[in-house]
């Protein structure tokens, strides 16, 4: 009975610190994330997303002359119009955590959210 009420313990605790654990990480992860866009595998822009305050938009340029306009809101990123034929850029809607990127396959866009790191640059 005594190692019963032990390991039940012990379980107890143990669930508790990892409730703990994963409260702090998903609160320090969901801080200071940052959008970072390339363009055939070269870093062009990286955007801290907590900082913006007014909604812009900027336009990525591909050698042949295709366009993506990424429009960047506080928090959150997406590409609004693009020239390429399949639109799954534009369809995939908006960014706010680093589950799944934006691709443009067409025009070799990518745009990934990252934690923020202390080499991050705004632009």
């Amino acid at each position: 009975m005594k190692s019963t009420k032990f390991w039940i313990i012990v379980i107890s605790a143990a669930l508790v610190l990892s409730g703990i654990s994963a409260a702090a990480v998903l609160s320090w992860r969901g801080s200071g994330e940052v959008a970072c866009i390339y363009q055939d595998g070269v870093l062009l822009r990286k955007i801290h997303l907590d900082t913006v305050t007014a909604p812009y938009t900027f336009t990525v340029t591909w050698t042949d002359g295709q366009k993506n306009t990424v429009l960047v809101e506080p928090g959150r990123i997406c590409v609004s119009h693009a020239d390429c034929p399949d639109q799954i850029c534009v369809r995939t809607g908006w960014l706010s955590d680093g589950l799944t990127p934006i691709v443009c396959l067409p025009n070799h866009l990518s745009i990934r959210i990252q934690s923020n790191t202390s080499d991050a640059a705004v632009q």
